[in-house]
């Protein structure tokens, strides 16, 4: 049963995917980039409005970096994606429920190493930036489900690994969404207490349009 709720999200939050023609800038990543799509008003949708251009959304619920088949794997969802601007996430479904050091630290490896340069991450950002496109990395907020819990601490060393590799490159740049939301505002999440509300994800719009600007 778990299976097919999990199926029929993903199959909802697929609605309105893909890239318009000429888009120059193009949302990729997990559900938190995906939530709100059914009204408009997740993160493509807010930056849409405030850009006041299309914006393509490749984004989907349930996807890794280094996992995942098909447009569940992050990498997948940007194969031949061409954009001035790619934004994107990822890393919470391949940490999920892993709160324990000897769980999740092989997998911070496998996504990043401690100097930011090496991992799925460093690749992915590194085959973009050879397409030509600048990379605007979205870190991750802290969820009221996750605060105060031992599940914090993986998510605070992928911030510093993230922040590692964009000061190595000035066509990345990290945005920390921890430094405007905050786990007691729960207006700014949904009722699972861990994806943004529609406040939230305009939020998150307000951090990253400004970026965008031609």
């Amino acid at each position: 049963m778990k299976h097919w709720l999990l199926l029929g999200l993903a199959l909802l939050t697929a609605c309105g995917r893909g890239v318009p023609d000429g888009a120059r800038v193009v949302v990729a990543g997990d559900s938190v980039m995906a939530w709100n799509r059914s009204s408009g008003q997740s993160l493509a949708g807010q930056l849409e409005a405030r850009l006041g251009e299309p914006v393509g959304d490749v984004s989907l619920t349930l996807a890794k970096v280094a996992g995942g088949t098909g447009p569940l794997n992050i990498p997948n969802q940007l194969r031949g994606v061409s954009a001035q601007w790619i934004v994107l996430d990822g890393g919470a479904n391949d940490l999920s429920g892993k709160c324990e050091a000897a769980e999740y630290t092989p997998i911070l490896e496998r996504l990043i190493s401690k100097d930011g340069a090496r991992g799925a991450i460093p690749a992915l950002v590194s085959d973009l930036r050879g397409r030509g496109a600048r990379v605007i990395w979205a870190d991750y907020y802290t969820a009221p489900r996750y605060a105060g819990t031992g599940c914090e601490a993986p998510y605070d060393m992928l911030e510093e690994r993230l922040a590692r590799m964009a000061a190595a490159d000035a066509g990345v740049t990290l945005v920390d969404m921890d430094a405007v939301f905050t786990p007691d505002d729960l207006t700014l999440f949904a009722s699972d207490r861990m994806h943004p509300s529609p406040k939230g994800s305009a939020l998150m719009a307000d951090q990253i349009a400004p970026l965008l600007v031609r």
